[in-house]
């Protein structure tokens, strides 16, 4: 199919841009029952959506001369998630509707609003932002939106999992109503059909999305590895794919600090994306980005939302996505517009269960792979180095004249050697990584539980302690996932409990910024052990005298070997103590 029926002057643009056929949305948006209607489209990130809706609109925008329609006030109005979406939407909106002579005014927070405000004032007919900026410009009647003929939601999804709900509504409820609507979400979750049903009349729906939520042109794979060895699976998944662009996920913007600082000593070219960076920061990351200064980005998911790169091919989830519709946008970033990518799901090994859960739902086929080894990294590196080296390629004069220089010293398999050698003196060393989860038998920790540390906490059975809610609590103040705790155990006036060393520090910090009386007024003290509760016993009954008390035997609760052994009991119901 090719681009039929479209004004000339973007045909024209789309030529110039080598757009030789439209994609699957791009396509169905041009179809004869889309002309004028609203529109429900459901479209993977990547897609075109971009330009599919820039085509939808082009009947309100163009006059029959197919120049855009004179309006001091804004005949279309594109709402995106995020700045980087704001702004991506805007370039490509400028080359598109470029020769039709299109102003397009860009609003998003993080730029100056007061030449946002001229800029409206001198007259878009397009305007591209974010929610609270545009809802912004509105009340203090910068911007007017009585002539509006086209309204767009762009991510849709996004916006309301972000919480932009209200002021999506404060906007589309100062638009005309004879407006037309166009709505982009990748996913089409109950809040996004209630939006649909209260802006929209009698609207298309288009749906290029098929039963496997997986993207066609991005191959998913899930390496399971043990926590520890977390940072070293993604330096050798960087060192194996040498990708020419790739981006890492983490979940907080400490996390991207940490694993960011980790890989430029490691001596990979990375920048870093999280809420605690400005734009003019931002802006300068995604530059070097762009233009091959860096090649490795760590990113928070708010921070990464509609970036894109062109030379994008890697996908690392450094930590789990929160559920599939997280995964899928993450995903997004690569395999777009015809272009293959990779995604790799980071597995610590006490989670692979929940993450196969989540691949089912989310109907994403995904080959489960073993960490690169530093044996595979090197053979690929043979393979690309041989691909370069044997690629076509002219050399200038004094090359050659050096070449012939080092013949007469040197045998040409002592050059190549030294060629060899100097190439990989400048790649990041890969790592060792424990390859072999075993099931775990009787007596040995589960994997990933080899190396941990203890932390205590300040009550007991005497404080009606239980791992049914003991559990809950841990994972509240510590933010880690119940996969993600070992043993606990429960003493008369003290819980002790487990996690991988590696996950020490996070825990640590976590503890401290939850400190504090809960919701019922309970404060419940967690602090590091050094010891562990068989230490801690010990010289409690040093220092007491007597018999030992059994505190930590039948009333301790060890996750890695079953459940809470029950207390005997007496008739009274009291729990009856055996003393050796």
């Amino acid at each position: 199919m090719t681009f039929a029926n479209i004004p000339p002057v973007l045909g024209d643009a789309l030529n110039a841009r080598g757009y030789a056929e439209p994609t699957e949305v791009q396509a169905a948006v041009l179809q004869p029952e889309a002309n004028g209607r609203d529109l429900i489209v459901s479209a993977q990130t990547g897609s075109g959506k971009t330009v599919a809706f820039g085509l939808a609109m082009a009947e309100e925008m163009l006059g029959e001369n197919g120049r855009v329609a004179h309006s001091d006030t804004p005949l279309a109005l594109i709402i995106a998630p995020t700045r980087e979406l704001a702004l991506q939407v805007s370039r490509e909106l400028e080359w598109l509707y470029g020769e039709a002579g299109a102003r397009i005014a860009t609003c998003v927070g993080g730029m100056d609003a007061s030449r946002e405000r001229r800029a409206l004032r001198r007259g878009a007919q397009i305007v591209v932002g974010t929610p609270g900026r545009l809802r912004d410009h509105i009340e203090r009647k910068a911007l007017d939106l009585s002539t509006l003929r086209t309204a767009v939601l762009d991510e849709a999804d996004e916006m309301l999992d972000m919480g932009f709900r209200e002021d999506l509504e404060a906007i589309l409820d100062m638009t005309p109503d004879g407006r037309r609507t166009l709505l982009f979400s990748a996913t089409m979750p109950k809040q996004i059909v209630q939006l649909a049903r209260r802006y929209q009349n009698d609207a298309l729906r288009i749906t290029t999305v098929g039963e496997t939520r997986g993207h066609s042109d991005i191959a998913y794979q899930a390496v399971t590895v043990a926590p520890s060895e977390i940072d070293k699976a993604v330096i050798n998944l960087l060192r194996f794919h040498e990708a020419e662009t790739a981006i890492l996920f983490c979940a907080t913007r400490d996390n991207v600090r940490r694993l960011h600082a980790t890989l430029l000593e490691r001596g990979f070219a990375a920048v870093a994306l999280s809420g605690e960076h400005s734009q003019s920061e931002r802006n300068h990351a995604l530059q070097a980005l762009r233009d091959g200064r860096a090649r490795v980005c760590v990113a928070t998911d708010v921070a990464a939302r509609g970036i894109d790169l062109p030379t994008l091919t890697l996908v690392v989830h450094v930590e789990i996505p929160r559920d599939a519709e997280t995964m899928q946008h993450r995903s997004g970033r690569t395999g777009r517009a015809g272009r293959k990518g990779t995604a790799v799901l980071i597995v610590p090994a006490p989670r692979r269960r929940r993450v196969e859960s989540m691949l089912r739902h989310a109907k994403v086929q995904t080959e489960w792979i073993s960490a690169p080894t530093p044996e595979a990294i090197r053979k690929q590196d043979h393979t690309r180095l041989l691909e370069t080296m044997l690629a076509p390629t002219t050399f200038e004069d004094d090359d050659r004249a050096l070449a012939a220089q080092l013949l007469k010293e040197r045998s040409a398999e002592d050059i190549a050697a030294a060629l060899v050698q100097s190439h990989r003196a400048k790649m990041p060393q890969p790592e060792d990584l424990t390859t072999d989860f075993p099931q775990k038998s009787a007596g040995q920790p589960r994997p990933g539980f080899e190396d941990t540390v203890w932390f205590r906490m300040d009550i007991g059975r005497r404080n009606n302690a239980d791992p049914r809610w003991v559990l809950p609590l841990i994972c509240r103040r510590s933010g880690i996932t119940r996969q993600e705790v070992g043993a606990i155990r429960i003493g008369q006036n003290e819980t002790f409990f487990q996690v991988p060393s590696a996950m020490g520090d996070q825990v640590s910090k976590a503890i401290l910024e939850t400190a504090g009386p809960d919701e019922n007024g309970r404060e419940v003290t967690i602090e590091p052990s050094a010891r562990g509760p068989r230490e801690q016993a010990r010289d409690n009954r040093k220092g007491r005298g007597g018999p030992p008390p059994r505190r930590f035997g039948k009333g301790s609760f060890d996750r890695h070997k079953g459940a809470k052994k029950p207390f005997k009991r007496s008739e009274k119901g009291h729990k009856a103590r055996k003393h050796p």
